[in-house]
């Protein structure tokens, strides 16, 4: 059960006066004699977001303490006739009087609306010039772009089921369109069992009829079952970046800027399945010690990372202005962030995220083909229905990593992973000296990299190179390639 505002205001109080100014969900206002012009816009930010309180009697600039001359009573009938009267939809939130310290305050708890509500605007402005939300501590108009999108949670968005006119069939991969009419013909005999495959693939509606009649992909069925999709739409791609630090804004001296960075083009199942290569390829490589070898542990477990590249582009915002806007996988030294453009959709908000049973698809005709097509490599892109998040959740808990850390607005959403801890096991490197664990190791795969041998065993590359050229003089090994090359490797002589 909530706790009521009389009992929350000296803790809420409390963290203003620490933090000395406003925060993202609370708004103080020492309103003497009459109703700031600011409150309105306030109370249309939280109730376009997540909802927020606002503290009337306080005064800020004399560290949030009660505001001398404030009039509990006449403030409350106006900030009430606010939000009956100067907001459209209008609010009806609860409005106290609080007693705190010696002095009265006007309270009010705003709750976030309804998406098919949004957005509340300032009446008098207009909805594109009166719609706000919260960042930081202040309200900040929301954009054209945003204001649509709000608008677009009032019935299905039917982006994905746009025809693209200058596709033609042809533009279809012949295997991913094979493997998604077989499997519909064998899931639904009574519908698609006697039909050939455009008939199939114009069920789904990753066909469908222009108006001189001749079937064309759709957008999902472009970008489900595409051979090229960036060739229409050259931004509905997925880039990778691997950056040698914890930010973008950190350079580290003598690094270079990017470790890698590819721009990934194809269907969504070739976009996910190489998203989620390059980041095992790119992220560190822990272990446990076994014996004298360790076990590889990737930083990050890869059916969490493949789930949430899904998600990332399964649900992505698809409307024209946000076409121009790829989905990002950014690899740092310290965590995974994955961004696509448009934020959480219809019912799933971030406190409901994972929630058993609760799914709100944007891209319904999407979602719907990647439940059927497959991966380069075998296995369905979206076969876990509705159960995408709890996915990650579980995978990231049983490699005793945190949760995952999800951000969304209007425009964007983001989640990251934070790396895998290094784990601590009762073998000690030095139980085993170094040189005989690099020896095993060789003599176990026969020939092997520095790289592999650092990997595999944990030592640095210095150490590593210093047993190589210990064993070379021995002759206990030889190199296969000249000394110089960069493709270098090592034979074992025994």
């Amino acid at each position: 059960m909530t706790l009521s505002i009389q009992v929350r205001l000296p803790d809420i109080v409390a963290g203003l006066r620490s933090m000395g100014e406003d925060t993202h969900n609370i708004e103080a206002k020492s309103s003497v004699g009459k109703l700031p012009k600011s409150v309105p816009e306030a109370l249309s930010a939280f109730a376009n977001g997540s909802g927020g309180i606002i503290i009337l009697g306080l005064d800020e600039r004399a560290g949030f303490v009660a505001a001398s001359g404030f009039q509990p009573s006449h403030i409350r009938e106006a900030l009430a006739g606010a939000c009956s009267d100067r907001l459209s939809p209008p609010l009806r939130p609860v409005i106290e009087i609080v007693e705190f310290e010696g002095a009265h305050l006007v309270v009010a708890e705003i709750e976030p609306l309804m998406p098919t509500d949004k957005p509340c605007f300032v009446t008098e402005r207009g909805m594109y010039q009166g719609s706000y939300i919260r960042t930081g501590d202040g309200d900040r108009r929301l954009s054209h772009y945003e204001i649509d999108r709000l608008v677009e949670e009032h019935r299905q968005p039917r982006w994905d089921e746009e025809i693209v006119e200058e596709a033609s069939l042809s533009d279809l991969d012949p295997g991913l369109v094979a493997a998604v009419a077989t499997r519909q013909k064998r899931l639904r005999p009574q519908l698609f069992g006697t039909g050939d495959a455009e008939s199939v693939l114009h069920g789904l509606h990753a066909l469908a009829r222009d108006e001189a009649g001749t079937l064309r992909p759709t957008l999902a069925g472009l970008l489900a079952l595409g051979t090229f999709p960036q060739f229409f739409f050259p931004r509905l791609n997925v880039t990778f970046a691997s950056y040698p630090a914890e930010s973008k804004a950190v350079i580290i001296d003598g690094a270079e800027r990017l470790l890698d960075s590819r721009s990934l083009v194809g269907p969504i199942p070739s976009l996910v399945q190489e998203a989620t290569s390059l980041v095992l390829r790119n992220a560190r490589i822990g272990g446990r010690m076994e014996g004298v070898f360790r076990t590889e542990v990737p930083d990050y477990p890869m059916l969490a990372v493949r789930e949430a590249v899904t998600n990332a582009l399964m649900h992505r915002d698809y409307s024209h202005l946000a076409r121009g806007t790829q989905v990002q996988v950014n690899l740092f030294t310290d965590h995974l962030e994955i961004l696509n453009p448009g934020g959480l959709y219809g019912t799933v908000t971030l406190a409901k995220l994972g929630s058993r049973g609760l799914s709100s698809a944007r891209n319904q005709r999407l979602s719907t083909l990647l439940e059927e097509a497959p991966y380069p490599e075998g296995g369905i892109v979206a076969e876990n229905r509705g159960t995408g998040y709890l996915l990650i959740e579980a995978q990231l808990a049983d490699a005793g990593m945190e949760p995952p850390q999800a951000d969304d607005d209007i425009s964007s959403f983001s989640l990251v992973f934070r790396h895998r801890p290094e784990p601590r096991t009762p073998t000690s490197r030095s139980a085993v000296p170094s040189q005989q664990v690099i020896q095993a190791y060789l003599a176990a795969r026969g020939v092997a990299s520095a790289a592999d041998m650092m990997v595999a065993t944990g030592l640095s590359r210095s150490a590593v190179r210093k047993h190589l050229q210990t064993m070379l003089a021995s002759g206990q090994i030889k190199t296969t390639e000249p000394t110089t090359s960069r493709h270098q490797q090592y034979r074992w002589l025994g």
